[in-house]
């Protein structure tokens, strides 16, 4: 989860960055820097790997009173946490700085293709400055360079500009759903940042690009343009001073707002953790699971509770097919009661978005008492199970304020994904050609989870369709097992409608004497090695009058004339596909519940962390 803040006006710019950065700190980073305008032609430029304290402190009595400026705080992805890989980055002639969230999928052929010269670090962002350079050379002014680069570089992913030749501006561009940018409007000045939280002390007047827009930003002026350079009129926001409906930004519901962030939860997941060069997978805090522990591993047991146990039946299969190593999952509250056999051999790994689940933590006094080793999954740092457990895999996601998780599932089965890989490769049973297909399938995952998120008009039109039946059933197999679970529970939790989760091949088995008109079937479908089997499944609901909600793989049209309503993901390598799957369950379950009134952010009864037994 990279951190932006630019700024042009009136002030000191550096001091200003330096304050936005610090209010994105809660984002997680390993690395800072910034870029001001010093003089004619030239930038002061610095960064500083760890904390943002070093930053202050290398900066410290040097910061020129440059009026405009960027700063960044960053994730690794391509490239260590160094110095040389910080940014903001310049081109070889140091004439344009950039900072950047998101990824460039295909850096390095825009690498050999606009190259300037020799490139000074491992990332992915560097190449977007020599590309800049290199069209400000031929004539271009540095808004439409960014539309060029826009054109030419694969991903999901923001970019803000500056350069020396006309250092009052700032160019932003947002490219695909990941890495969103808010326009600070203020009286002569104006601000840029991944998040409101860096704007608030300067204005409460705000826009939202939206993917395909860029804003062009002087001290006195702002025009917003598309990817063909045509205007954009944006109405300026004027954000409340209740705090917390300032953070929901243009959202009716915070949950809402997670779901649409969930292509920055999969690069907040990502960052310093999927390395390229070579592909492999590192975790901060697993010290302690070197390869002789990883070897002696004869069983995994994966615990958790609601939304973290379906997240935690995904992650067995990441650790049966790539570590080779026996994996179940236990209900954290059934664990403890069924005396099971442990001892230290058996890794543990805890899954909860609170950390202070009491069942939980239950669950993992069970397993040290036994002495096995154990790893917990948990998006609060410094929370009960990070101080229990020996080794602590941060979600990274930011809070999370609606009650019914959303982003913190696609985090907590996309790290089960890493830590499978990671067992992998030190088991010795991960073949490193797949080990890097996965590394570079799991880079691609923001971009295809912001792909299923432009369904939202269609699901929402296909939820008021379906918003007064009292019975939902969804099915799904393999990996869409656990997922038809969850979007079950996401249709209870906020719409109050009775909703059950089955494998599919379970129907048969007596959920199928519940199927009639009036009991509507969502069917998970991606075209894949069992999809022969859920189309039989779907025709046994339409053969009792059942209507189907289809959700199938892109260009898959077999289902067409057949079911009720189609919602088409994004190709995705099936491994992956339970981080897209979820997103249209999740959106069905919040318009359905908004449809019926209910209360989405705080459904009754619920709590977001249990706390007691």
């Amino acid at each position: 989860m990279c951190g932006i803040v630019g700024y042009t006006g009136h002030r000191p710019a550096g001091p200003i960055i330096l304050e936005g950065l610090r209010r994105l700190e809660y984002r997680g980073y390993d690395s800072a820097g910034i870029a001001l305008f010093n003089g004619p032609e030239e930038f002061y430029v610095a960064h500083a790997t760890g904390k943002l304290d070093a930053l202050v402190q290398r900066v410290e009595g040097s910061l020129p009173p440059a009026i405009a400026g960027i700063g960044h705080t960053r994730w690794a992805t391509h490239g260590e946490p160094s110095d040389r890989n910080a940014h903001p980055q310049l081109d070889p002639d140091g004439r344009v700085a950039v900072v950047h969230n998101g990824i460039i999928e295909n850096y390095e052929e825009l690498r050999r293709r606009y190259g300037r010269g020799p490139f000074r670090s491992d990332t992915d962002t560097e190449v977007i400055a020599h590309i800049l350079a290199g069209d400000l050379e031929a004539g271009m002014d540095l808004l439409e360079a960014m539309r060029h680069v826009a054109s030419e570089a694969q991903g999901a992913y923001s970019l803000v500009a500056i350069a020396s030749d006309d250092p009052g501006r700032l160019v932003a561009a947002r490219v695909g759903n990941a890495g969103g940018i808010v326009v600070g409007v203020g009286e002569g000045e104006h601000l840029l940042a991944s998040d409101l939280n860096a704007l608030l002390p300067h204005t409460r007047n705000v826009t939202f690009l939206e993917p395909g827009e860029f804003a062009d930003v002087r001290a006195d002026t702002i025009a917003y343009v598309d990817i063909e350079g045509h205007p954009i009129a944006k109405t300026v926001e004027v954000l409340p001073y209740d705090p917390v409906a300032a953070v929901k930004g243009p959202y009716k519901h915070f949950m809402l707002k997670e779901i649409f962030e969930q292509p920055d939860s999969a690069l907040d997941a990502i960052r310093g953790r999927y390395l390229t060069r070579p592909a492999r997978v590192e975790f901060e805090d697993l010290a302690f699971l070197d390869e002789a522990l990883a070897k002696s591993l004869t069983r995994v047991v994966l615990v958790g509770m609601g939304t973290s146990m379906h997240a935690a039946m995904v992650g067995r299969f990441y650790i049966e097919r790539f570590a080779r190593i026996p994996a179940e999952v236990d209900n954290s509250a059934e664990f403890r009661y069924r005396r099971p056999v442990l001892d230290e051999h058996t890794l543990v790994v805890s899954v909860t978005q609170s950390g202070e689940t009491v069942d939980t933590l239950a669950a993992m006094d069970e397993a040290r008492r036994a002495g096995c080793p154990q790893i917990t999954l948990c998006n609060t740092p410094g929370a009960q199970t990070t101080r229990v457990a020996d080794g602590t895999i941060l979600l990274r996601v930011g809070p999370e304020i609606a009650v019914a998780s959303t982003k913190t599932m696609i985090a907590s089965m996309l790290l089960l994904h890493g830590l499978a890989l990671r067992l992998g490769r030190l088991r010795g049973t991960l073949d490193p050609e797949e080990e890097a297909a996965q590394v570079e399938a799991a880079l691609h995952l923001p971009a295809a989870i912001g792909e299923m998120l432009k369904s939202a008009p269609l699901i929402e039109e296909i939820a008021s369709r379906y918003a007064s039946n009292e019975d939902f059933l969804y099915l799904g197999r393999g990996l869409g097992d656990p997922i038809a679970l969850e979007g079950a529970l996401k249709m209870k939790e906020v719409s109050y409608i009775h909703a059950e989760g089955y494998a599919a091949g379970e129907m048969k088995h007596g959920p199928i004497a519940l199927i009639d008109e009036r009991m509507p079937t969502l069917a998970i479908a991606p075209r894949d090695e069992v999809f022969d089997k859920m189309r039989s499944n779907i025709e046994q609901v339409l053969a009792r009058h059942g209507k189907v909600i289809a959700l199938v793989s892109q260009g898959d049209h077999s289902l067409d004339d057949i079911v009720e309503d189609i919602i088409t993901m994004p190709e995705v390598t099936p491994y992956l596909e339970p981080m897209v799957t979820v997103v249209p369950l999740q959106l069905l379950s919040y318009y359905i519940a908004t449809e019926r009134g209910a209360d989405v952010d705080q459904p009754r009864n619920l709590a977001k962390t249990v706390t007691v037994e």
